[in-house]
């Protein structure tokens, strides 16, 4: 018995770095996003219920999407120095497991959004579902997937929208454009780290697209994304602890720039993490705004 209970638990330990929840940075680069749209949406005020049932779908949805995309690359990240021994490509967990692992991962998040009671919220995930378990597929003939990527992790927010509106207003897709640049940006620096062995095994990424303009194209990105949400603040009449958030947001982004212009893996990688404090500092910008009406 106690052998048995060894074996479950390695294999639960196998499943978690499979869905990534030991690095939860792509979680808090999915949520944040749908934190500002759950905001926005509700005039500071969002239904708790809603904002719970979004977080908890978030970490499903990035579980499933890691899963999914795992899958997809398992032939590929063999080949790469830091994706060699993930569960799947090394053959510790089997094809047919981490399927029935996403399949269970999407039909509890489809619980979730049934449970919202919003048809429209109902019809907005199944696109949702199809971004996600897409996206990993657009890396073989997209030149720039990130931009995929973008749409795919910022699906939640029209359905936050959605949820609390009932409708998607210009408002909801406009942050959903923001958040398809500040992807770009992000993933493009993450995108650096691995470019030369992507370019072995003939995986398409923007870092690759935009070749020695790769500092550049993050850093327009970055400044097209604040100028989207600036301009939504405008929108909402937003004071200036949402301007404040940004403009810190926009000194971390040079910040980047400095670790990112030598192109050094490690310097790269570093940006990329660093991202989850952009997003979170313009979440609090938002609600530290509307707190204060």
């Amino acid at each position: 018995m106690e052998l048995r209970f060894d074996q479950v638990r390695v294999k639960l330990d196998l499943y978690e770095k499979l869905m990534r929840l030991d690095k939860p940075i792509g979680i808090l680069l999915l949520l944040w996003p749908t934190l500002w749209a759950l905001w926005l949406s509700a005039d500071g005020r969002p239904d708790w219920t809603v904002v719970w049932v979004f977080i908890l779908g978030t970490v499903l949805m990035r579980s499933a999407g890691c899963v999914i995309n795992d899958y997809a690359d398992r032939d590929f990240d063999r080949h790469v120095e830091r994706t060699r021994e993930r569960p799947l490509t090394a053959g510790r967990v089997t094809t047919r497991e981490a399927l029935a692992l996403f399949t269970v991962l999407c039909l509890l998040s489809f619980v979730l959004v049934l449970a919202l009671g919003r048809p429209l919220v109902v019809w907005l995930s199944i696109p949702a579902l199809f971004l996600a378990a897409s996206y990993p597929f657009t890396k073989r003939f997209l030149a720039v997937p990130q931009a995929y990527l973008g749409v795919a992790f910022g699906f939640g927010i029209p359905m936050a929208y959605a949820a609390h509106l009932g409708g998607v207003p210009l408002e909801g897709w406009l942050l959903l454009l923001a958040n398809v640049f500040w992807a770009v940006a992000y993933d493009t620096e993450y995108a650096m780290v691995d470019r030369d062995d992507d370019l072995k095994i003939g995986i398409k990424t923007s870092a690759i697209t935009f070749g020695r303009f790769d500092v550049a194209a993050v850093m327009i990105c970055y400044g097209a994304t604040l100028a989207v949400i600036a301009w939504l603040g405008g929108r909402y009449a937003m004071g200036w602890p949402f301007y404040a958030g940004l403009l810190v947001a926009a000194g971390m982004m040079l910040l980047h720039y400095t670790w990112i212009r030598g192109r050094e893996r490690m310097s790269c990688f570093r940006a990329f993490m660093h991202n989850n404090w952009v997003g979170g500092v313009i979440f609090a910008g938002i609600a530290l705004d509307f707190l204060l009406r």
